[in-house]
């Protein structure tokens, strides 16, 4: 079975939990997702089923949106709600200052990365770090936040909407919030609302699947965005052997087709924007 499932995964389970309980319903071991989701998180999670694994790491680096909810005064050791309170501190702001703080977030920046997270240092995962109580430099990483609003402020909540490059941890970009704000708070929830095209609106969750209420997204469906080629019979044989080719499309990267099916994804091989060479093939 080959296709791409929107799944709208509940808190308090693991993005690996959605994937071993989907395996065993669809009967099937290949099958892959596109971004973990906290345990406390919910919303959109893609899953990939059979040859079309191969497009985990495509629709991975896809921007996301998220609807997060702060609780002011008090930090965790985990960052959320379910952690270890370690800190508690008083607040007085305004919903002025909080959308000051907001916007200064927008554009490129460094983020480091949580302590809790499954990030690898020295070929261990951080949270082993911390469960074991050992220090460790805690990497960084690059950072595009195209967009962030407030939604709500109420007594010590705060609501926001943004739209995030691939590896920004939300609860880190909570905890920089707070610190603009001279104060301290924890992620309460998290809701991941949209991956690319896919959106929480046109997802199921486990129950749906179970009572077959459900639809597989098609290749043509999953990259009908993509820049697409339908290449003559000269082109069929060297792109159904992976070979590199004479670039024919315009931009980095472009869906070649063959009598109206996806053959491979190719992408530009040199600097000179003149060769082309598979990034997936079906």
């Amino acid at each position: 079975m080959n296709g791409i499932l929107v799944v709208n995964k509940e808190p308090n389970m693991t993005s690996r939990d959605v994937v071993n309980i989907l395996t065993k319903f669809f009967n099937t071991k290949k099958m892959g997702h596109t971004g973990t989701l906290d345990p406390i998180a919910e919303g959109v999670l893609i899953i990939c089923l059979g040859k079309y694994t191969k497009l985990c790491d495509l629709l991975t680096s896809k921007y996301k949106e998220y609807i997060a909810t702060i609780k002011l005064g008090i930090k965790t050791d985990t960052s959320d709600i379910t952690g270890t309170v370690i800190e508690e501190k008083d607040f007085n702001i305004t919903k002025e200052q909080i959308i000051e703080v907001l916007n200064s977030f927008k554009g490129e920046s460094l983020q480091q990365v949580p302590i809790y997270s499954a990030v690898k240092v020295r070929g261990k995962k951080l949270y082993e770090y911390a469960r074991e109580g050992k220090e460790v430099e805690l990497p960084t990483r690059n950072i595009n936040i195209t967009s962030i609003e407030l939604i709500s402020f109420n007594n010590d909540e705060i609501v926001f909407k943004t739209t995030v490059s691939k590896g920004t941890y939300i609860r880190s970009l909570i905890e920089d919030i707070c610190t603009k704000l001279n104060t301290v708070g924890t992620m309460s929830k998290l809701v991941r609302t949209k991956q690319g095209e896919f959106s929480i609106e046109k997802s199921y969750t486990l129950e749906d699947i179970k009572n077959n209420n459900y639809k597989l997204l098609s290749l043509e469906e999953v990259l009908k965005d993509m820049e697409s080629i339908d290449i003559d019979e000269n082109l069929l044989k060297p792109v159904n052997n992976g070979a590199v080719i004479n670039k024919i499309f315009k931009g980095d990267m472009a869906c070649l087709k063959y009598d109206n099916k996806i053959l491979a994804i190719y992408k530009t091989y040199d600097k000179d924007n003149k060769k082309a060479k598979p990034y997936i093939m079906f």
